[in-house]
């Protein structure tokens, strides 16, 4: 396996689906309203990645399984260096569906570790829904921490 920049098509069919996603989860989190969730998810990429797969630090792959010569999802970084500690923050990571629990994402984590070193960082950070336990289970088996928690109680 193997991590290769995201082509201009690729990137595109993963915006449309990602935005989506995104919208969806921050609805079930209770972050942004039903109406108004696409346009915040788009407004919050359009400023993320203003110049798409070239925006200066982030780097969106695809994870290649060359066996297979197939894609098998995605990994989108970005380099932060502006605090005391250069870390590499994990915008998002998705396996496709066809795809999961097979042991991908786990080769995927150790693809982004080894990225992460060749680029000269030492940290990688990241955020996940709290109901996307099968993440978060993934992240713990990897050796990450929690290291923040925001909790939410919805008033009926």
């Amino acid at each position: 396996m193997k991590l290769k920049k995201l082509s201009e098509e690729d990137f595109t069919e993963y915006l449309e689906n990602a935005i989506v996603l995104y919208a969806e989860d921050k609805v079930r989190a209770g972050n942004f309203s039903p109406e108004k969730a696409l346009e915040k998810s788009r407004e919050g990429y359009d400023e993320l990645l203003p110049d798409g797969v070239n925006t200066k630090d982030h780097h969106l792959f695809s994870v290649f399984d060359e066996s297979k010569n197939e894609k098998i999802g995605i990994l989108w970084i970005k380099l932060n260096s502006e605090n005391d500690i250069r870390d590499v923050w994990l915008f998002d990571f998705l396996i496709f569906e066809e795809y999961r629990s097979q042991g991908y994402g786990k080769k995927s984590i150790e693809l982004l570790e080894a990225k992460t070193k060749e680029l000269g960082f030492d940290k990688i950070s990241l955020h996940v829904f709290g109901h996307n336990e099968a993440a978060i289970a993934l992240y713990q088996k990897m050796g990450f921490e929690i290291t923040n928690i925001n909790m939410s109680k919805i008033l009926n």
